[in-house]
């Protein structure tokens, strides 16, 4: 999919929102997270769609943040969609804790981007 300025904006929007879920739900708290299945398999579904959206992303807005390790949230992706056994949830713990705010803040300065070039 080549991305435009508009369609990179929607796809902001939807991983903004995916990163506000996982907030709401662990509230940052970590034994919400490990203490419930449910929160753990919301969140793990959150962790996919995000970066199936970040795929989709053009890979020009994605060079505006070189810091980002695009290609290792793809093979996180695939490591959640197709490892149905051994999702390692001390590991998506950590993305949670580790690597969603980095990827949030980056978000926001993509959208900011991306409207400049929707106009």
């Amino acid at each position: 999919m080549k991305a435009d300025g508009g369609t990179d904006l929607v796809l902001l929007e939807h991983i903004r929102d995916r990163i506000s879920r996982i907030g709401e739900y662990t509230g940052g708290d970590s034994s919400k997270f490990f203490g419930s299945t449910l929160v753990q398999d919301a969140v793990v579904r959150n962790l996919q769609t995000i970066a199936e959206s970040t795929q989709r992303l053009s890979e020009t807005l994605r060079a505006t943040e070189p810091e980002i390790p695009w290609r290792a949230i793809a093979g996180f992706r695939n490591v959640l969609v197709h490892d149905y056994f051994g999702i390692d949830v001390e590991a998506v713990w950590t993305v949670v804790e580790q690597d969603l705010p980095s990827l949030a803040a980056a978000v926001e300065r993509m959208a900011a981007v991306a409207a400049g070039t929707a106009r």
